[in-house]
């Protein structure tokens, strides 16, 4: 059974829509050669990523043609099985890609029934407010980064049935940046 991990860069404030500048994605800087060891970890246990059509689009449109990537992402994302949530998006025009386009949850469900292991989800930020109203995330990775940022949107602003999250672990990189993992506690 495979398991939805929601992977975000948030700031102080809770947003996590690309606003402004205050996210820069690990490059393999020294700067950010730690949280880097840890992307290529989490990308390492993926066994596929779900995404919704606009993050979707935005990677289908940079990630393949980085052609001199040394984090491994451009790597990844090509073999990686990809499932990009879409009721407008016919042909995704991106290997290893399939467009879901049914309900939400019973696609997600259905999903989590064929892929054995994690399902990685990041951006995304419609589809991610989804699996949160469904209760179909298992485990969410926050990349909290030292900034406030004000206006944005969130990960939980609208969340009416998230309950008691457990934390799993805490880690903090050279940068400021600090990774929170929590998954929803037991009932």
């Amino acid at each position: 059974m495979g398991t939805i991990v929601v992977t975000e860069n948030a700031t102080l404030d809770g947003v996590i829509e690309q606003v402004g500048d205050w996210f820069a994605p690990a490059t393999g800087d020294a700067g950010q050669a730690d949280i880097l060891t840890t992307l290529r970890e989490q990308m390492k246990a993926e066994e596929a990523q779900l995404l919704g059509r606009n993050t979707f689009e935005s990677f289908r449109k940079y990630w393949p043609a980085q052609t001199g990537d040394t984090t491994g992402i451009r790597a990844h994302l090509n073999r990686v099985p990809k499932y990009v949530f879409s009721r407008t998006l016919e042909e995704p025009g991106w290997e290893n890609t399939t467009v879901l386009s049914g309900d939400l949850a019973d696609e997600v469900r259905a999903l989590k029934a064929r892929v054995n292991g994690k399902i990685g989800v990041t951006g995304s930020i419609t589809l991610v407010h989804g699996l949160i109203a469904a209760s179909l995330v298992d485990e969410y990775r926050l990349f909290v980064y030292p900034v406030v940022v004000g206006d944005g949107r969130r990960l939980f602003a609208d969340a009416t049935n998230v309950s008691k999250l457990e934390l799993v672990e805490a880690k903090s990189y050279r940068s400021g940046v600090v990774l929170l993992i929590y998954r929803p506690a037991a009932k």
